[in-house]
């Protein structure tokens, strides 16, 4: 920090303090970050001091992403991701939700991520509540989508990670479903069957493959809670890594 930014961030007592670094904090926050839901904001907070947990599989793929997003952005104009697996049910939407979520907190919310499958069913339950605890807000519309499987309801919900904008209408249905981008996106793999089973995504202008283990295996024991918060949290701070690694190269000088 050079003399006169300290100076002035300091003030009169010469001494910078934990509240006078916070103020200047806030005040360089992007102002969709200040959209955000309060206990989103403070959960992204917290995912942004563990970007070292990130490991070198997934840390390569944000890579891809972070090159392909940074290449194609334009302030303004609506960009998107699609993430995929199988149900739609768990990781995808994890997935999605964190996406926009990480677009918002570093100032990009015209980034889009949106959710698809291969074989959906549902919106499931124990997604819903571990979103619902880092302060996402999710309501069901009274309305329910097609059924991927006969016997088992698909609602619709809708989704709100702040205001202004900041929410999508959420349900378990295919990656090439109408609700979703149908040319030019990055497709994420986020499952190995779904990843194995579609080694091309129609429409897509960038596939990518970074899966992670399913939350599913540990539903009805006692550790399903910490299993799905644990991978809300690992695709969380991927998402959040990857969207700093933009907000860089997009402050970058141009050298053109």
């Amino acid at each position: 920090m050079d003399s006169s930014t300290f100076e002035k961030l300091a003030g009169a007592d010469g001494k910078l303090d934990a509240d006078e670094v916070r103020k200047a904090l806030d005040a360089e926050a992007p102002a969709s970050r200040k959209r955000l839901n309060p206990k989103v904001a403070a959960h992204a907070d917290y995912l942004t001091t563990s970007f070292d947990l990130i490991d070198e599989p997934h840390r390569e793929a944000g890579e891809k992403l972070a090159g392909w997003i940074a290449e194609k952005y334009r302030p303004g104009e609506p960009l998107h991701v699609t993430v995929v697996c199988t149900g739609n049910s768990r990781r995808s939407i994890l997935g999605s939700t964190m996406g926009n979520i990480a677009a918002a907190y570093y100032g990009m919310p015209e980034i889009r991520f949106h959710s698809g499958g291969t074989a959906p069913t549902a919106f499931n339950s124990r997604t819903i509540a571990s979103l619902k605890e880092i302060g996402v807000e999710i309501e069901p519309t009274g309305a329910e989508a097609s059924r991927g499987e006969p016997k088992t309801a698909n609602p619709i919900y809708k989704v709100r990670w702040g205001d202004l904008g900041l929410e999508a209408t959420e349900f378990s249905k295919t990656y090439f479903d109408p609700a979703n981008p149908r040319q030019g996106f990055a497709a994420l793999m986020v499952c190995g069957e779904a990843d194995a089973s579609c080694p091309v995504v129609k429409g897509a202008s960038l596939r990518i493959s970074m899966p992670y283990l399913d939350p599913k295996i540990y539903d009805d024991s006692t550790y399903e809670t910490l299993k799905y918060a644990e991978r809300r949290d690992d695709i969380g701070r991927l998402m959040l890594c990857v969207m700093m690694q933009v907000r860089n190269r997009l402050d970058q000088p141009s050298t053109r």
